[in-house]
């Protein structure tokens, strides 16, 4: 990477204008902006003990190199070490622990991106879902293309009394794959609907990490919501339930 070079270069020039190199001991740290991936996607990356994202995920990372002259001034002997990022990938109960070079990660395009793939035998693609279609995303520019937007999920709610007007809105844990949305209007009780998930970002492998959250309103009744796991509606071809609303003694 261009910016370990410059550190290195940084600290032989410090020496050969000292009157004595050694050992002296240098430690510079800038930050990188590198794009980390991972086959499969939607899994949470820690660093240090935090969760800086989940992939793919654009974020800033430090760079720490420490140089160490042993020689003089007339014989410099310069050893340049770089800290590496010491990771950990989780997706779907599997924890894998990698440790990456930052001087070793690839640059595309001016821009360093890292790609991890998992490794660990435990971790399998659901067999649910049809081959090729794990990773599929929903997106704006080819709709219709996936098979999950394709499957056809039926919409039913009911509330006592009827005439309630129903909302729904996507909840995500993963904001910076599938993004959350304002409530929609769909309609008032008895409501059904037969539709496509057309949510973007949306994949068969992450909908775990997303739901449909629908609320009730009605006049002089105190509003009710309930959320559904998009996967498990994906897996039971629905969306349904019955709302008894309660009257607001207020």
């Amino acid at each position: 990477m261009k910016k370990i070079s410059a550190i290195a270069v940084l600290v032989l020039t410090t020496c050969l204008f000292a009157v004595s190199c050694g050992p002296i001991t240098s430690t510079v740290t800038s930050n990188a902006q590198v794009l980390i991936t991972s086959e499969p996607a939607g899994a949470v990356v820690m660093f240090e003990g935090n969760a800086i994202g989940t992939t793919p995920c654009s974020v800033s990372m430090p760079v720490t190199a420490t140089a160490v002259n042993h020689g003089s001034v007339f014989k410099p002997s310069i050893v340049t070490t770089v800290k590496p990022w010491e990771l950990q990938f989780i997706k779907d109960g599997v924890t894998e622990n990698v440790s990456v070079d930052p001087s070793a990660v690839p640059v595309q395009n001016g821009q360093s991106i890292y790609n991890y793939v998992f490794t660990n035998a435990a971790y399998m693609y659901d067999p649910t879902i049809m081959a090729g279609e794990a990773d599929n995303m929903v997106s704006r520019d080819n709709p219709g293309q996936t098979a999950l937007e394709r499957t056809i999920i039926r919409w039913y709610f009911d509330s006592d009394p009827r005439g309630a007007r129903v909302f729904w809105r996507v909840v995500s844990s993963i904001p910076q794959v599938v993004k959350n949305t304002n409530e929609q209007y769909l309609g008032t009780t008895p409501f059904e609907e037969t539709r496509a998930f057309n949510i973007l970002g949306l994949t068969y492998e992450n909908s775990r990490d997303v739901q449909i959250e629908v609320k009730m309103s009605r006049n002089g009744y105190m509003d009710q919501v309930k959320r559904f796991n998009v996967r498990q509606a994906i897996d039971q071809q629905e969306i349904s339930s019955f709302f008894d609303l309660v009257k607001d003694e207020e």
